[in-house]
């Protein structure tokens, strides 16, 4: 299916190597392209995250390959934890227990992109270049030419990249039209890990909704071997509005609040408490043009409700990996034809993203609603109710 020149040194440059970059490279296996996997970074390496692997991941993987999900449960089995519950804390204080009866995980993103990296590296022939940092972007209606950060590497030459390289996307920032940071669809958040917290199974992952903060929320992730991912996120209109310290807000937590402060009083804090910042979905950031795509954070795919985005990564990762075959089957990658992958990710990701984000502003500020919610929970069919709402 090639269609390469001499002048392009690949048919499909793919830049960032998380779980977008990984899944659209597993999903050009078979389509006889030249594919390069770019990252700034070298493997393993930490990505700040709450480190949630929602059980959609793992279909969307197998959907490619039904060996790829079991694969990938086998590479993480030293370093993951099983959540089979979630436990909603209400500002309150009353809990609510909801059993998933899909897989699902918590896994240091150190472990699980290292884990998606070898599936690359195993069943596909992506040329994969480490350490490759991107300084500019130039698109032309022949290609797209790569530059790399450090002078002493050489530029590189695709017919198509696809911009997989997170919230801070050089992709997005060189290619895309400028758009002004509207901070009602961004959040930040910060985490640090922890062992030794009381009253954690390592099979649930408590969400603490708090009557201070309008739109935001405390986590306690277990991520195996004893070990927990503890953080803290709100939107960033309120950050800004109030001038919040997240370090300083996650600290406070955790030494005052009512029911985080028992358990935390004999914990170790293993890492500095460290922040990111993430583009929420809904905001129609665009997501394709002549010759360029985006994926995961880069497309601002976010869930606004839950703030994890791996499963909408994987998924729109895929996406554009069935896109750039049919752009290369028509030999075209203009922006109107590459248009039918903006259709797609809002099809399958978009609108939901959207009815998401509308259901996070509802909720915002409405601590009484919360308790409600929790405590008309305790009936089934209610509770079912909430469970399709939370995801």
């Amino acid at each position: 299916m090639s269609t390469s020149h001499h002048h392009h040194h690949y048919d499909v440059v793919i830049v960032g190597a998380g779980p977008a970059g990984t899944a659209c490279a597993l999903g050009l296996r078979h389509a006889g392209l030249r594919v390069a996997l770019l990252d700034k970074a070298s493997f393993p390496r930490d990505k700040i995250c709450g480190d949630a692997i929602p059980s959609p991941t793992l279909r969307h993987l197998a959907r490619l390959d039904a060996a790829y999900a079991p694969e990938l449960r086998e590479l993480l089995a030293p370093h993951r934890a099983d959540t089979t519950f979630s436990r909603l804390l209400a500002p309150n204080g009353r809990a609510l227990r909801i059993q998933w009866h899909n897989p699902a995980c918590n896994s240091p993103r150190l472990h699980f992109d290292a884990a998606l990296l070898t599936l690359v590296r195993r069943h596909t022939a992506t040329e994969v270049l480490e350490n490759y940092a991107v300084r500019k972007l130039e698109a032309d209606t022949e290609g797209v030419t790569v530059w790399p950060a450090d002078p002493a590497r050489e530029p590189l030459r695709a017919a198509l990249v696809i911009g997989c390289d997170g919230a801070n996307s050089v992709v997005y920032r060189q290619l895309a039209p400028p758009a002004r940071l509207n901070r009602a669809y961004q959040c930040a958040a910060v985490r640090a890990y922890y062992q030794g917290v009381g009253e954690a199974p390592e099979n649930t992952s408590d969400f603490y909704f708090l009557q201070e903060f309008r739109a935001g929320y405390c986590w306690v992730f277990p991520v195996g071997n004893g070990v927990y991912n503890v953080g803290f996120g709100a939107l960033s209109e309120e950050i800004a509005y109030r001038r919040l310290d997240l370090k300083q807000v996650l600290h406070d937590l955790l030494t005052k609040h009512p029911q985080l402060a028992p358990r935390f009083a004999q914990a170790i804090q293993l890492t500095p408490i460290t922040g990111f910042g993430l583009p929420l979905g809904g905001s129609g950031r665009p997501v394709h043009g002549g010759r360029w795509l985006l994926c995961g954070d880069a497309a601002a795919l976010i869930d606004p409700l839950q703030g994890h985005g791996i499963d909408k990564a994987v998924h729109s990762g895929i996406l554009a990996a069935q896109q750039a075959q049919r752009s290369f089957q028509a030999a075209r990658f203009d922006a109107d034809y590459l248009a039918e992958y903006a259709r797609q990710v809002e099809r399958h990701i978009g609108r939901e993203l959207a009815r998401r984000y509308r259901f996070m502003r509802f909720l915002a500020g409405k601590a009484w609603l919360v308790n409600l919610a929790v405590e008309a929970a305790r009936w089934p069919w209610l509770r079912q109710k909430l469970v399709r709402a939370v995801g």
